[in-house]
């Protein structure tokens, strides 16, 4: 241990380890530091890893003693990850997350349809609407993506760095950009990717 992280970061790991062992039994290791707002409202499965400073919160705003953020067993999730959950956040398993990545189920205003909110108002004094968003089962987030309300990642599929998806991935894809679209599916025949038209 210490030759792979030295001194300091050995002594960070320790404290790491016991505060999982203390404070998340299930979990395989949560480094800190590590913010959670609203904890008995988050599901926790088994070996979840974390990298330095997340943050998790659960804001649940239909019903406020529903469990509204949900991770899977063997997750593994890296630096400064935020995750927000005011309706329903549901990471599968096996699911790998990369570094400064934002997951939320919610929004600040109505910005279409009926009853939009008019930039007059404060951004905070607005309705918050929420819509689900589920990761699948082995699916790989990349670095700085950012997911939105209202999206599902289809099974095994990854997304790009820097990625902002904003709409449904299929399952066995692989989407970039901003706003995420699908470049290459699995074919499962060929036991390859290939790209879309």
């Amino acid at each position: 241990m210490y030759k792979r992280y030295g001194v300091v970061g050995s002594i960070k790991l320790i404290f790491s380890l016991l505060f999982t062992k203390i404070f998340y039994p299930k979990a395989r290791l949560i480094r800190l530091p590590f913010d959670v707002r609203n904890n008995y409202l988050i599901n926790i499965g088994k070996n979840l890893t974390t990298g330095f400073g997340c943050r998790f919160e659960a804001h649940p705003i239909h019903d406020p003693k529903r469990k509204c953020l949900h991770i899977g067993n063997d997750v593994q999730i890296n630096d400064h990850v935020h995750i927000a959950a005011g309706e329903c956040v549901d990471i599968g398993n096996d699911v790998l997350i990369a570094s400064r990545v934002f997951i939320s189920d919610l929004n600040h205003g109505t910005y279409s349809g009926p009853n939009q909110d008019s930039p007059l108002s404060t951004p905070n004094s607005r309705e918050r609407p929420t819509k689900p968003v589920i990761i699948s089962d082995n699916v790989w987030i990349g670095e700085g993506v950012c997911i939105l309300s209202g999206v599902t990642i289809g099974k095994g599929s990854i997304i790009g760095a820097l990625s902002v998806v904003t709409k449904n991935i299929p399952d066995y894809c692989i989407a970039v950009g901003s706003p995420a679209r699908v470049i290459k599916a699995y074919n499962f025949e060929k036991e390859q990717w290939e790209a879309t038209s």
